[in-house]
């Protein structure tokens, strides 16, 4: 653990500075070089002659002692070092909220929601220089117990991973921006995911549900075409013609910016997809444009899906879930599942390997004899 010490440095006129000594060293704040002095600006007597300088001495040296003890405090809550002006003053709050306008959109809305919890946490303002290991693991256990705000039920713990990842994002950034003399990211535990069952459709019930009418077919159309392709909700509503591309060698494919990750993807897409799409329209027009997201869509979605005589509890996003389902199920490997979907890492495709391992299980268990 770091050491701070109060020591003195001889200077002119007969008096010493008083300054910190950090062992081992620590990262200047300021040109994150390591450095292990912090000039207190306090100065004393070597020898001093009368009671008043005798008292300034002994006032000065408990003033720094005092100094000394809230560094010491600051090494064991990981907030070690001493800090400029602009750390000392710039606000988390509003460092975290100018963070989330640089985002788009589902990430976005996600990023704002966060900070919420984040506003309610603080009262609205904690500045960088309050900001502790301890601090920021509160913050964790706040949003394992607070309450959604739109049903006023307890945080989901996947919800709570997700604001909590927003926060260690941008402490990271913080610290990269040099707000903080330490990555608070890297020494604050991150939320443990809980697994979450995903709904799918078999192929069969697929099929029943494209037999089925649905009130408003744009909304049909639109989550067979995610069934056809892997795509998101958002991808599919801010889909322009432009987008959807044909050559006579690779076929059908879409090639957009993913709006949760922002990703550049190349997707590749059956014909069947295309077709569904009906007449191609001008390349800045919308794919979809009486497509939006709300709690009316939803009903009519789940009418349709009971319509068609299932009683799963189906939402647009497992349409999402159903294409990756099937591709695994009918052979297509788990490498190129993940990139059809365009996940950054294997282990979030994942889940629906485990899903594939359980149906498995579920069908060598139907064989029984009566021995």
């Amino acid at each position: 653990m770091i050491k701070v010490k109060l020591r003195r440095k001889p200077i002119t006129d007969g008096r010493s500075s008083l300054y910190l000594d950090f062992y081992p060293a620590i990262p200047h704040p300021d040109t994150g070089k390591p450095t292990r002095r912090e000039f207190l600006g306090l100065y004393i007597f070597n020898k001093p002659k009368t009671i008043i300088d005798k008292d300034q001495n002994r006032e000065t040296l408990s003033l720094a002692e005092g100094i000394r003890a809230k560094r010491q405090l600051d090494v064991q809550q990981g907030a070690y070092g001493f800090l400029s002006d602009r750390q000392r003053k710039t606000c988390f709050v509003d460092y975290f909220r100018q963070q989330a306008a640089k985002r788009k959109g589902s990430n976005r809305d996600n990023w704002v929601s966060a900070l919420a919890y984040l506003e309610e946490f603080t009262g609205g303002t904690i500045k960088m220089s309050d900001l502790t290991v301890k601090k920021c693991a509160d913050f964790r256990e706040y949003l394992l117990s607070a309450p959604n705000r739109r049903n006023g039920e307890t945080l989901a713990i996947n919800s709570a991973l997700s604001y909590f990842t927003k926060f260690k994002s941008a402490l990271k950034q913080a610290y990269s921006d040099g707000l903080l003399v330490m990555n608070l990211d890297s020494k604050v535990s991150s939320i443990k995911p809980e697994e979450t069952s995903r709904e799918f459709l078999t192929l069969e019930e697929l099929q029943a549900v494209a037999n089925t009418e649905c009130a408003m077919q744009v909304l049909k159309v639109a989550a067979l075409f995610s069934a056809l392709t892997g795509l998101r909700f958002s991808d599919i509503e801010n889909l322009t013609w432009g987008e959807v591309r044909h050559t006579a060698a690779g076929g059908y494919s879409i090639q957009f910016r993913q709006q949760k990750t922002q990703g550049v993807e190349v997707l590749p897409i059956p014909e069947q997809a295309y077709e569904l799409l009906g007449q191609r329209g001008e390349a800045n027009n919308r794919v979809f444009p009486d497509l939006s997201y709300s709690a009316y869509h939803n009903q009519l979605l789940k009418h349709w899906i009971k319509d068609a005589g299932i009683t799963k509890d189906i939402t647009f996003h497992c349409f999402r879930h159903t294409y990756a389902t099937l591709q695994l199920t009918l052979g297509t490997d788990i490498y190129t599942v993940s990139k059809m979907l365009g996940h950054r890492e294997l282990k979030t495709t994942q889940i629906y390997a485990k899903i594939i391992d359980e149906k498995k299980r579920e069908a060598a268990d139907k064989i029984k004899l009566n021995l």
